[in-house]
C-alpha cells in the first residue's frame, strides 16, 4: 500500500503564518493622534465654519453669537461674488502677483543656496545666519521697517534719491525734490515694493532648502561634468537641477501657497483696506467682511474661493509627482 508523504515545509511557507499572526502596531497612531487633534481643532474645524457661513447670509455680529438666526443664502454668496466685474480684477492682481513673487522668490533662493554651497565653512555660516535674519523676522515687524524706508518724509529712499544731484534726478526720473512723493499711490510702484518686502522675506527658506538638497547631491557627479568640459549653467540644468526636481516642486508649491494668501505685508503698506485697486484675495475677503456694513457670507465664500484654488494648485502638484514616479 502507497502512501502520500507530505512535502517538507519551506521557511517561506513557514513565515507566511507568522505575518498573518503578527498584531498590527497601534503606537505609531497612537502618536499621531494628539497632532491630529490639533490639526483638526485649529485648522479643520475654523475651515469647516468658513465653508457653513459663505452659504448664509451674516451681516451683525449678533448672528455669529447665536443671539439671531442665520438666513439661508444658497449660493447667493458665490453668484455675487462671482458675478463681479471686481472679483476678476483682485484674481488677476493676486494670479501675476503670485507668479512675479514665485519666480523672484525660487530665482533669489536658488542663487544663494549655489553660493552657500561654494562658500567655505566659516563664511557660509555667517552668511547663513544673516540670511536667516531675513526670514525669523516676523511679518509684521519686517513691514515697518520697509514702509519706513520708503517714507515719503525721512525715509531711506527718498533721502537718497534727494541725495542725487538736481540735474542727474530731473532726468533720470523727471523729479528733483522727493520729498513727499507718494510711493504708495501708484498701483505699480505699490505691487513692486510688495513684491520686493515679500521675496526679501521668502528668499531664505528657499536657500536653505536648495543648500540643504545640494548637500545630497554627489560631488562626483559635478566633477565628472566639469572633466567633460561642461560649464557651471550646463552642470546646474543636467545634473543639479533634475536631482533637487523633487525639492524645486515642493518649494514652488509651498511658495505660491504663501503668496497668493499674503495679507500682513499688503494691509500694513496700503495702511488698512481703502486702497481698492491693490486688492488682493485675501484682503478683499477681508474688507468684504469686516468693512461697515460686515457681509460675513461674503467674505466667507472669498476665503473659500481662494482655498479651491490652493487646492487646485496642490492636488495639479501632487498628480504630476505621482506621474513621474510612474514613468520611473
Amino acid at each position: 500500500m502507497t502512501t502520500l508523504t507530505e512535502a517538507p515545509e519551506t521557511p517561506a511557507a513557514r513565515e507566511i503564518p507568522a505575518r498573518r499572526r503578527r498584531p498590527v502596531d497601534r503606537l505609531p497612531y497612537l502618536l499621531l493622534l494628539p497632532c491630529l487633534v490639533v490639526v483638526g481643532v485649529l485648522l479643520l474645524w475654523p475651515l469647516g465654519q468658513v465653508v457653513v457661513m459663505s452659504f448664509y447670509r451674516l451681516n451683525n455680529v449678533r448672528q455669529l453669537r447665536g443671539d439671531r438666526e442665520w438666513p439661508w443664502a444658497g449660493l447667493d454668496n458665490y453668484a455675487q461674488i462671482l458675478g463681479d466685474p471686481f472679483f476678476w480684477t483682485v484674481l488677476r492682481n493676486t494670479v501675476l502677483f503670485a507668479v512675479a513673487n514665485v519666480v523672484l522668490t525660487m530665482i533669489l533662493g536658488t542663487l544663494v543656496g549655489l553660493l552657500l554651497n561654494r562658500l567655505g565653512r566659516k563664511m557660509a555660516t555667517f552668511v547663513a545666519s544673516c540670511v536667516i535674519l531675513a526670514w525669523a523676522t516676523p511679518a509684521l515687524t519686517g513691514t515697518i521697517v520697509w514702509k519706513w524706508i520708503f517714507d515719503d518724509t525721512s525715509g531711506l529712499v527718498t533721502w537718497l534719491f534727494n541725495a542725487l544731484p538736481d540735474g542727474m534726478s530731473q532726468a533720470l526720473f523727471g523729479h528733483s525734490d522727493w520729498t513727499g512723493y507718494g510711493w504708495f499711490n501708484s498701483p505699480l510702484l505699490f505691487f513692486s515694493i510688495l513684491t520686493l518686502v515679500v521675496v526679501w522675506h521668502s528668499f531664505p527658506f528657499i536657500a536653505v532648502s536648495v543648500l540643504a538638497g545640494l548637500k545630497s547631491v554627489p560631488s562626483e557627479l559635478h566633477e565628472a561634468a566639469r572633466v567633460d568640459g561642461a560649464g557651471p549653467w550646463r552642470v546646474f540644468w543636467r545634473i543639479t537641477f533634475p536631482l533637487l526636481r523633487p525639492v524645486f516642486g515642493i518649494l514652488i508649491v509651498l511658495s505660491t501657497i504663501w503668496d497668493f494668501k499674503v495679507f500682513t505685508q499688503q494691509f500694513v503698506l496700503a495702511g488698512g483696506t481703502q486702497d481698492r485697486p491693490t486688492f488682493m484675495l485675501s484682503i478683499y475677503s477681508y474688507a468684504e467682511a469686516f468693512s461697515p456694513p460686515p457681509k460675513y457670507g461674503l467674505g466667507a465664500a472669498i476665503a473659500v474661493i481662494l482655498t479651491v484654488i490652493l487646492l487646485v494648485v496642490t492636488g495639479f502638484y501632487v498628480r504630476m509627482v505621482l506621474k513621474q514616479e510612474d514613468e520611473s
